[in-house]
């Protein structure tokens, strides 16, 4: 017995959804791991004697793979802005505010600010290393400065 991927994505999804999160208490990795168990089916050409043994089989890959994801290195390593801000020693408290909200940054404009300002990259090395023309990396420089500028603003102004 072989249903199609569209139906048991309708039938199966929010349950699946549901099981992944339990396991990896994270929603993107559950919507991968749920996605990653619908392409399996799709690509495996297994018979299955009925509607329960397919739902069966679809919680116990669902499952494999939650732990599996929960397994990686990524995983096991990772570590909260907070933990990592813990083991950094700042010489002031302003200069640690700052580079708390530079990592607060969306990722294209952190990683410029970060390599320009925290490693000493010129302008071209920073280009060379993300493979981006120097006039992008000046304009990433550029927002980056502006938004931190914006949130300093705000945060000064609270402050008062």
């Amino acid at each position: 017995m072989r249903e199609t991927v569209q139906e048991l994505i309708e039938r199966y999804q929010n349950n699946l959804f549901a099981t992944a999160f339990s396991v990896c208490k994270n929603a993107q990795d559950a919507e991968d791991v749920v996605q990653d168990t619908f392409i399996q089916y799709h690509t495996s050409r297994k018979e299955f004697e009925s509607e329960q043994h397919i739902r069966a089989w679809l919680l116990r890959v669902v499952i494999n793979k939650a732990k599996n994801v929960n397994r990686t290195f990524w995983r096991q390593n990772k570590v909260t802005l907070e933990d990592y801000m813990e083991t950094l020693s700042f010489e002031t408290p302003e200069s640690e505010n700052l580079f708390e909200t530079v990592m607060k940054l969306p990722e294209k404009y952190r990683i410029v600010i970060h390599l320009f300002y925290y490693e000493d990259y010129s302008v071209q090395e920073i280009a060379n290393i993300m493979q981006i023309t120097q006039s992008n990396v000046k304009v990433r420089l550029s927002r980056g400065r502006q938004l931190l500028k914006e949130c300093l603003k705000e945060e000064w102004e609270d402050d008062k």
